[in-house]
């Protein structure tokens, strides 16, 4: 089984604006609501493409019954750790004059060492778990050890283990060797502690990273593709040029494609386009919409592989 883990999921609610005109009233024209955090989008994709998973994390009030009851509905199993605070509900404007996007996160709710604690003892109970994925910011009141604490213990499980996160976060977690990280390159800039641009500084971040135990290094890179590094292989995946309508999730559903791959036996470097191919398809979509299988399975032929 597949297993999701997101600390601080969110319901997303979009709301489409013809123009943002500010210090004046502005008409909402529509709304979407979406169950959102990287983890759940992670979970969502991989529905989509046909492979069975389970959502964990915590959510709790109004917004949180809401989002699992969204999940439920799109047929997504999950085992959540119910808490007393409100699950965070994250605001994305669209200016359909200018076809851009306003983000606004909230922070979501402090979780208990007690609530915390029970996630530890599920993860520590899981089920046949064959690949954990952990994904997100951190709500208030974690200290990024959680993130150690888990690959720690999901890996003695024999899980293969995906880790999407920033900050010190991923620092920490890098130091429980997880099989395979996902950062952008904004957030390995960060890791690294200096603004890489050139290819040739990417790719020995990136190795630099592998060198300290981590399995497979990915680093997307918006438009340009993602840069995959292993122990005996490194390619650079590059995607057909597209009209891109959004950039939320397109990452998330990267990380859901390559485990697609994993799952279904490819070699790295197919698993690969299909993590570009997947991200890709999430880019067309509106708002915090997501990927569509058909348009992914389209997209694979598409992706460039360049050995690095």
């Amino acid at each position: 089984m597949i297993y999701t883990i997101t600390l601080n999921p969110a319901l997303d609610r979009t709301l489409y604006v013809k123009k943002i005109n500010y210090d004046d009233s502005i008409r909402i024209e529509k709304e979407r609501r979406y169950a959102g955090g990287k983890g759940i989008d992670v979970s969502r994709v991989l529905t989509i493409l046909g492979i069975d998973n389970r959502a964990l994390g915590f959510i709790g009030g109004f917004s949180g019954e809401e989002l699992e009851g969204r999940l439920l509905n799109k047929g997504i199993s999950s085992d959540f750790i119910s808490i007393s605070g409100e699950t965070r509900t994250n605001i994305i404007i669209n200016d359909m004059s200018t076809k851009t996007q306003t983000v606004l996160n909230a922070k979501g709710p402090r979780i208990t060492p007690h609530s915390l604690m029970k996630l530890i003892h599920k993860v520590e109970n899981l089920k046949a778990p064959d690949i954990v994925t952990i994904s997100g910011s951190l709500p208030p009141g974690v200290n990024p050890e959680i993130y150690h604490k888990i690959i720690e213990i999901a890996k003695n499980r024999g899980a293969t283990v995906v880790l999407d996160t920033d900050g010190d976060a991923l620092k920490v977690g890098i130091d429980a060797q997880p099989d395979v990280i996902k950062p952008n390159i904004h957030e390995l800039s960060r890791l690294k502690g200096v603004e890489l641009k050139e290819m040739k500084d990417i790719i020995n971040a990136a190795k630099s990273i592998r060198e300290q135990g981590v399995k497979i290094v990915l680093v997307s890179m918006g438009a340009k593709g993602i840069l995959m590094i292993s122990e005996k292989e490194g390619y650079l995946a590059s995607p057909p040029e597209v009209m891109v309508e959004n950039t939320i999730g397109a990452g998330d559903s990267s990380v859901a494609g390559f485990i697609c791959g994993l799952k279904q036996g490819k070699k790295l470097k197919d698993a690969l386009a299909f993590a570009v191919a997947a991200g890709t398809a999430t880019t067309l979509k509106p708002g915090t919409s997501l990927c569509e299988k058909d348009v992914i399975m389209e997209l694979i032929p598409k992706i460039k592989l360049t050995a690095v």
